[in-house]
């Protein structure tokens, strides 16, 4: 990989912080970009928040700059980062991939505007009073995962009618991770499904719990929402592929990666939602006055050649209603 490429692949990390000092004395607006994952594994989402930057008005270089602040699934590095920001007086604070990003960033100032894109549920881990009204220095936008879970596991039931066993994978470090597991376990009962729940904090984790769900028979997976997961969606896939076990996810970009099925609302929408909440921020509204933005579409996505992969045959009514077909 050449030097420049380096560079861009970084989201600006090596050369956004002598462009951030020179944009502070020259007036220019400074955002934070915090972030719990890696440039690499985010790079689509990026890029669709700086598209919608640029929309609000706003370019990179131009009229705002950036410092970036990566984690690299380190979740403990995360307060930090999030001082270091605060420390620089940054205009606002943009925080991505693990809710912990926001919930250090929100630590770590109350004057500072912070905009967070996550799929938890901002008011049930505390970003946010509410939806409509966030308070505070606090907005953003989210997927609303949890609250597809039963759509998800009856797609799911619809694609293996013989199922009598689910597990379901969660990260236990995750905020809020005890909200995620509530209505799963509702959902499974409800339709006579046995769960397990499987923890994988780590991507060193991820082999024992396909091998776990392998060793039942006839099981499957779903996985639940996580920066972790996804940007380790590859190895995720790879693995569901090996061991032979029909995986749901909340999102395409792991059905795109390799992954067998998918529904939930687009992680590209939600980081456009972000870039234009920024926007509307460094215009000079105040957090407290931007509602929190919600997921307006969902979508179905299959895999077909993982389906043949793992001996699937899927149903004319299942492909019917789906948004995409990935050969």
């Amino acid at each position: 990989m050449q030097r420049r490429e380096l560079i861009t692949l970084l989201g600006g990390v090596v050369a956004g912080w002598p462009l951030a000092a020179r944009a502070q004395q020259s007036g220019m607006p400074v955002m934070g970009f915090l972030h719990s994952a890696s440039p690499e594994s985010y790079a689509p989402q990026v890029n669709a928040f700086r598209l919608s930057l640029k929309e609000a008005g706003y370019v990179e270089g131009r009229n705002v700059a950036i410092e970036y602040r990566w984690a690299e699934n380190q979740i403990a590095r995360l307060p930090t980062m999030a001082a270091e920001l605060a420390h620089r007086q940054v205009s606002v604070i943009v925080a991505g991939g693990s809710p912990v990003s926001a919930l250090a960033a929100k630590s770590a100032t109350t004057t500072i505007p912070i905009v967070f894109m996550t799929a938890a549920d901002p008011v049930g881990i505390g970003l946010v009073a509410s939806f409509n009204r966030p308070g505070g220095n606090v907005t953003g936008a989210t997927l609303l995962s949890a609250e597809l879970v039963t759509k998800r596991l009856g797609i799911l039931r619809d694609l293996l009618p013989s199922v009598r066993k689910i597990a379901m994978l969660v990260n236990p470090t995750r905020p809020g991770v005890d909200a995620q597991k509530v209505p799963v376990q509702e959902a499974a009962q409800a339709i006579g499904l046995a769960l397990q729940i499987l923890d994988a904090s780590s991507e060193r984790d991820f082999d024992a719990v396909f091998q776990a769900v392998a060793s039942q028979q006839d099981g499957a997976l779903i996985v639940a929402p996580d920066a972790l997961f996804l940007s380790q969606r590859i190895q995720i896939a790879d693995l569901a592929i090996r061991y032979k076990i029909p995986t749901m996810y909340e999102l395409r970009d792991f059905v795109e990666a390799g992954g067998l099925i998918g529904y939930g609302a687009s992680s590209i929408e939600l980081y456009r939602q972000g870039g234009t909440l920024t926007g509307q921020i460094l215009m000079g509204k105040k957090p407290a006055d931007l509602p929190v933005l919600q997921p307006t579409k969902f979508e179905l996505v299959i895999n077909i050649k993982t389906a043949r992969a793992l001996g699937l045959t899927i149903s004319h009514d299942l492909l019917s209603i789906a948004d995409e077909l990935i050969e």
